[in-house]
């Protein structure tokens, strides 16, 4: 019998101790469930009010295009939902400018929204009736900007009034190493009715280039290899295709306007 009290006495010791850790672990699960009701009262307030509304839009990896251009061109404003922004439908949007080759969207909780863009290389300038215009390396011809947006080191084509000789002359200059394209200043439309495609370029160093716009990639390539036979003294017209050197005359130097 007294090793039964005994027993009796250390679960009646027991009781109260469980009947406190019942209530703090009932009291634990409300706590939780009422703290989980108002957050989500709140995010379905905050997502259905302005609080949702994107409130910073930036713009990374552009140098030609505008901050202002790309996000006009994304269709989002700070009245657009954070919610309801597609990026897939975004960076079509993006990717129909001319300059930008492709756009990716990245969503920043609670409202931030970045568009990464990568821009098509500017391969050169046209000059016309005194004005610049952009070619980039697909070949599209871009609106008229001032001499002062020029950024690129591009060649400036002067005076080019063929469509198809631009495109042509685009095509190879993309194919051109940066550090030649870089290296040329000017370059000149020049054809005739034995060579249609003939054209004069006018290199950063003074000297005088003449050469086709056919495979004039693959010409231009030994343009480094003479000149190095030339000391700097020796000024004239390199012509690619018989890969001569001709001295100007005495008091003769041309270069391009």
């Amino acid at each position: 019998m007294d090793k039964d009290k005994s027993k009796l006495i250390v679960l009646e010791d027991r009781v109260p101790k469980l009947k406190e850790q019942r209530k703090h672990k009932t009291n634990r699960r409300l706590i939780f469930y009422l703290s989980l009701f108002f957050i989500l009262i709140l995010f379905i307030v905050y997502s259905q009010s302005s609080l949702s509304n994107i409130s910073k839009i930036e713009v990374i990896g552009n140098e030609y295009v505008g901050s202002k251009d790309v996000i006009k061109a994304s269709n989002l404003t700070n009245k657009t939902s954070y919610w309801e922004v597609d990026k897939d439908q975004v960076s079509e949007l993006v990717e129909k400018h001319p300059e930008i080759q492709t756009a990716t969207i990245i969503k920043s909780f609670p409202n931030k929204v970045t568009i990464k863009v990568k821009e098509y290389e500017r391969t050169a300038y046209v000059f016309s009736n005194g004005t610049y215009f952009p070619v980039n390396e697909n070949g599209k011809v871009l609106k008229a900007i001032e001499s002062s947006e020029m950024i690129s080191s591009a060649p400036l084509l002067v005076e080019w009034n063929d469509p198809e000789a631009i495109q042509e002359m685009v095509q190879e200059l993309a194919k051109t190493p940066v550090s030649l394209a870089s290296s040329i200043s000017e370059i000149y439309y020049m054809p005739t009715k034995a060579e249609p495609l003939q054209v004069e370029v006018f290199m950063n160093d003074g000297r005088e280039v003449s050469a086709k716009i056919k495979n004039f990639s693959e010409k231009i390539v030994y343009y480094p290899a003479i000149v190095k036979e030339l000391t700097p003294e020796q000024q004239g017209v390199i012509d690619l295709e018989g890969n001569s050197f001709t001295p100007y005359k005495k008091n003769e130097h041309k270069s391009g306007e």
